[in-house]
């Protein structure tokens, strides 16, 4: 496919000179030949690449407002910035805000070196653009994991939406697997190559909805794009939609029936082609009987329902789940599998409020950081952790604590306790203590100087 170049210069012999160059080099050309047409053609559709001429011809806006713009809708696109009376100050302030590079236009502008910039920043921006699918994937890489009838007939009703277009409603409890399953009808269906966009209604303040959803048009003539226009071709999922206010719930419906709607302060209709996927966490017919969803929408949500179980009722499916989750975990942390003991009475008689997310971040704890204890201390702490009333007052405080604090913080808590009491245990030794936690004697020495841990008798 041929990459769209968007040249935006107020003279037209440079405009030319470099459009049709880049022509004769098989790039597909658009223009500008001031600010409002630049912005028209941004506004219209994002080239590949944009070169822009710095000085244009309003005295109050420039190239460098361009770059800001094109920034806010794609960080990652590659700006060449060219200009004929640019500072040194300027050229640096554009590199800041994001462009890939800087040309001077006078007697030392070259269109070798603009066609060698424009080469190596398709390359820069092709390797960016898989840096960051890595990370997605690395992040969002999670499976459906269970042999437990309630798995097994979600995993069904996944794979017969494959080649369905169906709106979906995932019900479930807070934490049991909503947006993976989300992610696997999307990753499962024809669209899996457009995007996969999330909007969590529980975590917008209330008068944002509609601008979060649908857009907004601002007078300087720039764009806040919604989560609707982001999701076009692809998968929109709306997160506990029981929270989006009743008189947004009425545009929602709108937009599912005429596949079109308005940005806010916007005049013209603006096409979609989504398949919406919901999830919930509370009742959705409770809310309808009560007023507080709309009956219609639910109808319309609600074609293809998937419920998910929570994991204190498909306790078979926790073995899996930690052996899954250990494997995963070491992996992306670079540490060994823990000794976790699948046996253990506690893993099976807790409640699990936090279901599948709780388990696992027990897991990535404990992955993190007791990979070398034995299996009896493993089996300790996580009775510990699920069992509050057998706590002794010094792990209950360290468990409140990291519970409450960030991973790395809530790390330092359980290091700073572990290598105590393992000094204990060891009379203060330090050669025993590094022998049992599996530590050079030096890096034990620096690890107790960074925590503060002083002499133990």
């Amino acid at each position: 496919m041929q990459k769209e170049i968007l040249v935006i210069d107020d003279n037209p012999d440079i405009r030319n000179l470099i459009c049709n160059i880049l022509k004769e080099k098989n790039f597909e050309i658009r223009s500008a030949a001031n600010y409002d047409q630049a912005t028209y053609e941004i506004q219209k559709k994002l080239p590949d690449l944009a070169i822009i001429d710095i000085k244009l011809d309003k005295p109050d806006k420039d190239g460098i407002d361009l770059l800001k713009m094109i920034m806010k809708k794609n960080k990652l696109l590659p700006v060449i910035m060219i200009s004929g009376h640019a500072t040194v100050q300027i050229a640096l302030e554009s590199l800041r805000l994001g462009a890939y590079e800087f040309m001077e236009k006078g007697a030392s502008f070259s269109l070798d070196k603009l066609l060698n910039y424009i080469n190596r920043a398709f390359e820069s921006f092709e390797l960016k653009k898989e840096k960051n699918i890595i990370e997605n994937k690395l992040f969002h890489s999670f499976e459906l994991i269970g042999n437990s009838p309630a798995i097994l007939k979600v995993k069904k009703i996944i794979d017969k939406l494959s080649s369905s277009e169906s709106r979906v409603l995932i019900s479930g409890p807070t934490g049991s697997g909503k947006e993976l399953v989300a992610r696997k009808i999307h990753k499962n269906s024809s669209r899996s190559s457009e995007p996969f966009v999330i909007i969590n209604a529980a975590l917008l303040k209330e008068n944002t909805y509609e601008k979060e959803l649908f857009g907004e048009e601002f007078e300087d003539g720039n764009i806040s794009f919604g989560a609707l226009e982001r999701a076009n071709k692809g998968t929109l999922l709306i997160d506990e939609v029981s929270e989006i206010p009743f008189d947004t719930q009425a545009n929602i419906l709108r937009v599912l029936i005429d596949q079109k709607f308005k940005r806010l302060n916007g005049k013209k209709d603006i096409n979609v082609n989504i398949r919406l996927i919901s999830s919930t966490s509370k009742d959705l017919n409770d809310l309808v009987e009560i007023k507080k969803f709309r009956e219609d929408l639910f109808h319309r949500l609600n074609v293809m329902p998937i419920e998910l179980t929570p994991l204190n009722l498909r306790t078979e499916d926790i073995p899996l789940l930690i052996k899954y989750f250990k494997e995963k975990l070491s992996e992306i942390n670079g540490v060994q599998q823990p000794k976790i003991d699948i046996n253990n009475d506690s893993l099976f008689t807790y409640n699990w409020p936090g279901n599948v997310r709780e388990l696992r971040n027990l897991v990535e704890r404990i992955t993190i950081l007791s990979g070398n204890e034995s299996k009896e201390n493993i089996n300790k702490l996580i009775d510990d952790i699920l069992n509050p009333s057998s706590r002794s007052l010094t792990n209950k405080n360290l468990l409140e604590r990291s519970l409450t604090s960030p991973l790395k913080e809530a790390r330092e808590h359980f290091e700073k306790e572990y290598l105590i009491t393992q000094l204990k245990k060891n009379h203060g030794n330090i050669s025993k203590t590094a022998d049992f936690i599996g530590m050079e004697r030096s890096a034990l020495h620096r690890k107790l100087k960074s925590l503060g841990i002083k002499g133990i008798n």
